[in-house]
Parts: C-alpha cells; sequence; structure tokens
C-alpha cells in the first residue's frame, strides 16, 4: 500500500489547484483521474470552455447566411476548433501537475476501502493508496430523464456528446427549459439549426425575474426558437436518419422529428462507484456529499469540493471550495462557504444574461422596502456600436440603506460588467459609488451611469 500526504480524487478545478498548492508545501500528493479525456475537469472538457467555443463561433456564423450545406460546413470548423482548444488545455493541465516531483498522477477508477484508504483501478491493474487526508473533486454529470426508448436511440445526446457531434443537425430538439438547455438553443439556432425547446413546466425560467425571463424569451422567438410549454416527453424512436419524440402538450404537436435530440434535465453529483460508506461519508437526500461551512465531510479526514457537493454548479465556485480547503488545511480555516459574498452567474446566450443577488420578488418576500432601475439595452452606445441592442439591465436597491440588493443584465458582454456589482455589493458600497464613477467610453460598464440614475 503507497503512502502519501494527501489523495485527490478527481482532476476539476478545486483538486487540481489543491494538489499544487499542497505540492508546494512539501507534501506527497497522489491525483486520481477516472479518464485522459477529463485532465482539467469538467469546464475544460466538456463544460465552459467547448461550449464557449462553439458559442462564439455560433455567433461569427449566424450573420454570414448561406444554405443549410455552407452553415453545416462553418459547424463541423467550429467543431474542430473547439477539439483544438480543449486538447491543448487538456494536455497543459496533466502536464503542469505530473511534472511536480510531489505529485503522482494516476488514471484509473478510484474508491474508498476505509476511511483513509483509496483503490484505484486502471487498465494496468489495481494499486491501493493510503493518506491521513482525502479530497474529492468528481464532479457531476448529466441527470437521465426516464423516456422510453431514449437509452437505446442513436439520435439522443447530453450536452457533452452533442458538442462532439460534427454534423449540423437540421433540426434539434431540446429536453428541459433551464440555462444548460437556453445556451445550446440560442447557439445551435445561431448555427442554423431549427430548435424547439420541451418544457414540463408552465413559467419560463422561474428562478429568475419575471420581466427578465420575458425579455430572454422574447429573444429566443426572435432567434426562431420555439418554446412548448407544459410538455410532457413520453417516448422516443428512431427513423430513418432522425428520431421522433413523442409527447402530451396542451399545445403544439404530439410530436417532433429531429436529427438530434438534447437531454438537459439536470446534473447530478458523481459519487456512485466511490464506495462512499466504506469512508463513513454521508451524502444528502440528492446524492451529493454532505460536507460543513469547511467542506469537511462526516469523516473528519475527508472533503469535497466542486460539483460533488451539490449547489452552485460552477467551475470558480469550485475555485473558491479550493481556497476554503487549502484555509482549513493548510492555514487559520477563517475562509468558509459562509463568507465568500455574493457570487454572480452567466448564462451564456446571445446576449447573455448575468446575474447577482436578489430578484425584485425575492427582495420583497423577504421584507426589503426596495427601488427599481431598469435601462433597455438598446440605450446603451456601445451596444449600438456592437450592433448587439437586444436586452434589459435591472437592479434592485434598499430603499433604506441605498445598497444593491440584486442586478439582472440581459445584454451584451455582462459577464463581464457583472462583477463590478458583485463587487460594490460585497464592499458594502451604496448604488450611488457606480451611478457617479467614471468610466471609459465606449463600453458597456458605462450603462451603470444610465441605470443607476434611473432608480425609483
Amino acid at each position: 500500500m503507497k503512502q502519501y500526504d494527501a489523495i485527490i480524487i478527481g482532476f476539476g478545478k478545486g483538486g487540481k489547484t489543491l494538489a499544487g498548492a499542497l505540492a508546494a508545501a512539501g507534501k506527497k500528493v497522489a491525483l486520481a483521474e477516472r479518464s485522459e479525456r477529463m485532465y482539467g475537469g469538467t469546464c475544460i472538457n466538456v463544460g465552459c470552455i467547448p461550449s464557449k467555443s462553439l458559442k462564439t463561433s455560433a455567433e461569427q456564423s449566424k450573420g454570414r447566411g448561406g444554405s443549410f450545406e455552407e452553415k453545416a460546413a462553418r459547424y463541423a470548423d467550429a467543431v474542430a476548433e473547439r477539439e483544438r482548444v480543449t486538447t491543448m488545455l487538456r494536455g497543459k493541465n496533466y502536464h503542469k501537475l505530473a511534472g511536480q516531483p510531489n505529485i503522482d498522477v494516476l488514471t484509473g477508477t478510484a474508491s474508498f476501502t476505509g476511511k483513509n484508504t483509496v483503490k484505484v483501478v486502471s487498465d494496468g491493474g489495481e494499486e491501493e493508496l493510503t493518506a491521513p487526508q482525502i479530497f474529492i473533486n468528481t464532479g457531476s454529470s448529466s441527470r437521465k430523464p426516464q423516456i422510453e426508448g431514449a437509452e437505446n436511440s442513436r439520435y439522443v445526446y447530453f450536452s457533452d456528446g452533442l458538442m462532439q457531434l460534427s454534423e449540423l443537425p437540421r433540426r434539434l430538439v431540446i429536453v428541459g427549459g433551464g440555462y444548460i438547455g437556453m445556451e445550446f438553443a440560442s447557439m445551435y439556432a445561431n448555427f442554423g439549426s431549427e430548435v424547439t425547446v420541451v418544457q414540463r413546466g408552465s413559467t419560463f425560467l422561474p428562478r429568475e425575474d419575471e420581466e427578465i425571463a420575458a425579455a430572454v424569451l422574447e429573444r429566443l422567438n426572435q432567434l426562431g426558437v420555439r418554446v412548448l410549454f407544459s410538455a410532457e416527453p413520453k417516448k422516443i424512436e428512431d427513423r430513418d436518419g432522425y428520431a421522433v419524440l413523442s409527447l402530451d402538450a396542451p399545445e403544439g404537436p404530439a410530436a417532433l422529428a429531429a436529427e438530434a435530440i438534447l437531454l438537459a434535465t439536470g446534473r447530478e453529483a458523481n459519487t456512485a462507484g466511490l464506495n462512499l460508506k466504506a469512508a463513513g461519508v454521508e451524502t444528502t437526500g440528492r446524492g451529493a456529499v454532505k460536507t460543513d461551512e469547511h467542506l469537511r465531510t462526516s469523516n473528519p479526514a475527508v472533503y469535497a469540493m466542486g460539483d460533488v457537493v451539490g449547489g452552485r454548479q460552477f467551475t470558480y465556485i469550485s475555485l473558491d471550495d479550493y481556497r476554503i480547503v487549502k484555509s482549513a488545511v493548510l492555514g487559520d480555516g477563517g475562509r468558509t462557504t459562509e463568507n465568500r459574498g455574493a457570487v454572480p452567474y452567466s448564462v451564456f446566450l446571445d446576449p447573455p444574461f448575468s446575474r447577482v443577488g436578489l430578484t425584485e420578488k425575492e427582495a420583497r418576500e423577504q421584507g426589503y422596502e426596495v427601488k427599481i432601475a431598469k435601462l433597455p439595452a438598446a440605450a446603451i452606445p456601445k451596444a449600438q456600436v456592437l450592433k448587439e441592442t437586444a436586452g434589459l439591465l435591472k437592479a434592485v436597491i434598499d430603499a433604506k440603506t441605498g445598497k444593491i440588493l440584486g442586478a439582472h443584465l440581459f445584454c451584451a458582454e455582462s459577464h463581464e460588467i457583472i462583477n463590478l456589482i458583485k463587487t460594490a455589493m460585497d464592499a458594502g458600497l451604496p448604488y450611488p459609488f457606480l451611478r457617479d464613477m467614471i468610466y471609459t467610453h465606449p463600453t458597456m460598464a458605462e450603462s451603470f451611469n444610465d441605470l443607476f440614475s434611473a432608480v425609483k
């Protein structure tokens, strides 16, 4: 049995960064990853980076027109570019760690055999490892909905598989009206596919501000995306060159034909096969690893980071989880999940939607007296320059203190400028700080001069 100071299961953002920090502190580290295709984690290989590479290509393609065959050729080029980017980053991540003398990168499936012991099984056999500290960073994977015929269909994909598809589907059906589904709907519509979204619920983006959700839906419709509400998928049957999805829907067709069907019904923690019971590690009712504010599990020797913990599934949360764990094992333990401040997020539509903090409804329900500021994206000079005038900006202000409770930016470059609002919120600064700031011109950030001048 090999002895290490630390064992990390999973080569994700949190795990790989922690491995480097522990090695720099003089600790001997084993980092186990089940697949050589996942060095670097979900973001680099099947999440943020490949999807944003395709999104960029899609937006460059949308204004060029041409026949479907010409669009399909541009799509094939975009897929090749996505593969180039992910392959390059995967290699850089692997060699950055594997080249360090204090880190052993093991490619194989890891599972617990005891509270401080792990078995790694690979094509070359199996190894038994032990360490006083073990860290889980195994990420998440697409949730598989129970639809008859889905498992055996040649035309059914999850998000990672669809991004591997080199042929542009003429028709794409997306099951699921959440954030992943909307990103792919926007992207493939821009590439030239005919896109239909099948949503079980009757409310579009129910967790978001109603006015923003309405603006997003309007924009998707402008891109040619059709959304079917209160639609229940029943069965998928393959035909020659396409599949047919049968569904129950109060409005719209009872069946949809498509060359590709994307199942985008959420993600779940990758805990199956870890044998967590052997380690005394408890899970939540949804199967995620249960942790405290220091990301310590029910076994004090085991920590968990990233998507496997549940909650917000963003690579920057996995990175901040690393900071929390590093603070616990190498520092004073002062950083926790309770003090990381406001957490922004972006949905990479066309244009992107970004949010931080509360919606107007949530703020009122929590007892705040609020003021609201709104600004159409078309009123921003830089949006006119970019020829990206769709969208709406909205801010929610505490009427008593002037502090920003939430912001919802559906506009070009929102994923960049939302971070300014997060900074102001974390610093406790009232909205006039952003209203009266001097910004360069023309920029999307200077929209805050006008947005926060409209508070009422």
